[in-house]
Protein backbone atom coordinates (compact mmCIF):
# COMPACT_ATOMS: atom_id res chain seq x y z
CA UNK A 1 0.00 0.00 0.00
CA UNK A 2 2.69 2.20 1.19
CA UNK A 3 4.54 1.90 -2.92
CA UNK A 4 0.48 2.34 -4.22
CA UNK A 5 0.71 5.71 -2.28
CA UNK A 6 3.89 6.63 -3.06
CA UNK A 7 5.30 6.45 0.56
CA UNK A 8 8.82 6.20 1.42
CA UNK A 9 8.99 4.53 4.94
CA UNK A 10 11.80 3.26 6.93
CA UNK A 11 11.41 -0.14 8.00
CA UNK A 12 9.76 1.00 11.40
CA UNK A 13 7.12 2.63 9.80
CA UNK A 14 6.40 -0.05 7.98
CA UNK A 15 6.00 -2.48 10.60
CA UNK A 16 4.13 0.19 12.15
CA UNK A 17 1.94 0.64 9.48
CA UNK A 18 1.71 -3.05 8.90
CA UNK A 19 0.13 -3.73 12.67
CA UNK A 20 -2.08 -0.28 12.11
CA UNK A 21 -4.06 -1.53 8.92
CA UNK A 22 -3.94 -5.42 10.39
CA UNK A 23 -6.16 -3.41 13.18
CA UNK A 24 -8.20 -1.55 11.31
CA UNK A 25 -8.88 -4.94 8.97
CA UNK A 26 -9.53 -6.91 12.54
CA UNK A 27 -11.96 -4.53 13.50
CA UNK A 28 -13.41 -4.49 9.84
CA UNK A 29 -14.17 -8.35 9.88
CA UNK A 30 -15.55 -7.90 13.80
CA UNK A 31 -17.96 -5.63 11.89
CA UNK A 32 -18.46 -7.91 9.14
CA UNK A 33 -19.74 -10.28 11.92
CA UNK A 34 -23.02 -7.90 12.91
CA UNK A 35 -26.23 -8.12 11.11
CA UNK A 36 -27.05 -4.79 9.89
CA UNK A 37 -30.46 -6.03 8.02
CA UNK A 38 -32.43 -3.59 7.30
CA UNK A 39 -30.64 -1.07 8.97
CA UNK A 40 -29.77 2.36 6.65
CA UNK A 41 -26.55 3.50 5.52
CA UNK A 42 -25.37 6.42 7.66
CA UNK A 43 -23.07 9.39 5.57
CA UNK A 44 -22.34 10.75 9.32
CA UNK A 45 -21.41 9.55 12.51
CA UNK A 46 -22.61 12.30 13.91
CA UNK A 47 -25.94 14.23 14.06
CA UNK A 48 -24.84 16.69 10.95
CA UNK A 49 -27.85 18.77 11.89
CA UNK A 50 -27.42 20.22 14.80
CA UNK A 51 -25.44 23.52 14.73
CA UNK A 52 -25.67 24.52 10.85
CA UNK A 53 -27.85 27.38 10.16
CA UNK A 54 -30.23 28.07 7.66
CA UNK A 55 -28.57 28.76 3.31
CA UNK A 56 -29.85 32.29 3.13
CA UNK A 57 -28.51 34.77 0.46
CA UNK A 58 -27.36 37.78 1.86
CA UNK A 59 -26.17 40.98 0.75
CA UNK A 60 -22.46 40.67 -0.70
CA UNK A 61 -19.29 42.51 1.52
CA UNK A 62 -18.78 46.04 0.03
CA UNK A 63 -14.70 46.11 -1.56
CA UNK A 64 -14.16 48.63 1.56
CA UNK A 65 -15.31 46.11 4.22
CA UNK A 66 -13.79 42.86 2.19
CA UNK A 67 -10.36 44.74 2.76
CA UNK A 68 -10.71 46.56 5.92
CA UNK A 69 -8.61 43.43 7.56
CA UNK A 70 -6.27 42.93 4.58
CA UNK A 71 -2.67 42.68 5.56
CA UNK A 72 -2.03 44.37 2.63
CA UNK A 73 -4.38 46.41 -0.12
CA UNK A 74 -4.83 49.01 -2.93
CA UNK A 75 -7.88 50.41 -2.90
CA UNK A 76 -9.79 47.28 -5.28
CA UNK A 77 -7.52 44.31 -4.45
CA UNK A 78 -5.47 42.05 -1.81
CA UNK A 79 -1.85 42.05 -2.73
CA UNK A 80 0.27 39.01 -1.88
CA UNK A 81 3.33 37.98 -2.15
CA UNK A 82 5.13 37.27 -5.40
CA UNK A 83 5.41 32.63 -4.89
CA UNK A 84 6.44 32.60 -8.54
CA UNK A 85 9.39 33.46 -10.34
Amino acid sequence: MANLARLQLSENEAKELLKDMNDILSYMDLLNQIDSTGIPPMEHVTDTTAGFRPDKAHDPLSHELALKNAPDADTNHFRVPKVID
